[in-house]
């Protein structure tokens, strides 16, 4: 059973920056895409950022040169650095890793942007 424990969410202040972690329990972690997703009340789950196993990036627009993701394969694990946060970026997020047709969910962090 694949583990993905999502960590770093809480509450921060406009402007402010929180730092997501999600450790995967998944062997040759390096082969899988991963990446994290978002899903604010009433509203669709939509990706936020991710990154290939060579490293290529790809990020949504509302999120650009805001959000900054990252992953460690040493420690399994992938990072979604959030900057100049603002109340629209209130959501829970998912961590997700995947290959070709198979992929997997985190149980979500909430990060919440107010004053």
């Amino acid at each position: 059973q694949v583990q993905l424990v999502e960590s770093g969410g809480g509450l921060v202040q406009p402007g402010g920056s929180l730092k997501l972690s999600c450790a995967a329990s998944l062997s040759f972690i390096e082969y899988y895409a991963m990446g994290w997703y978002r899903q604010a009340p009433g509203k669709e789950r939509e990706l936020v950022a991710a990154i290939t196993s060579g490293g290529s990036t790809n990020y949504a627009d509302f999120v650009k040169n805001r959000f900054s993701i990252s992953r460690d394969n040493g420690k399994k694990t992938v990072y979604l650095q959030m900057n100049s946060l603002k109340s629209e970026d209130t959501a829970v997020y998912y961590c997700n890793v995947n290959y070709q047709t198979w992929n997997a969910w985190g149980q979500g962090t909430q990060v919440t942007v107010s004053s």
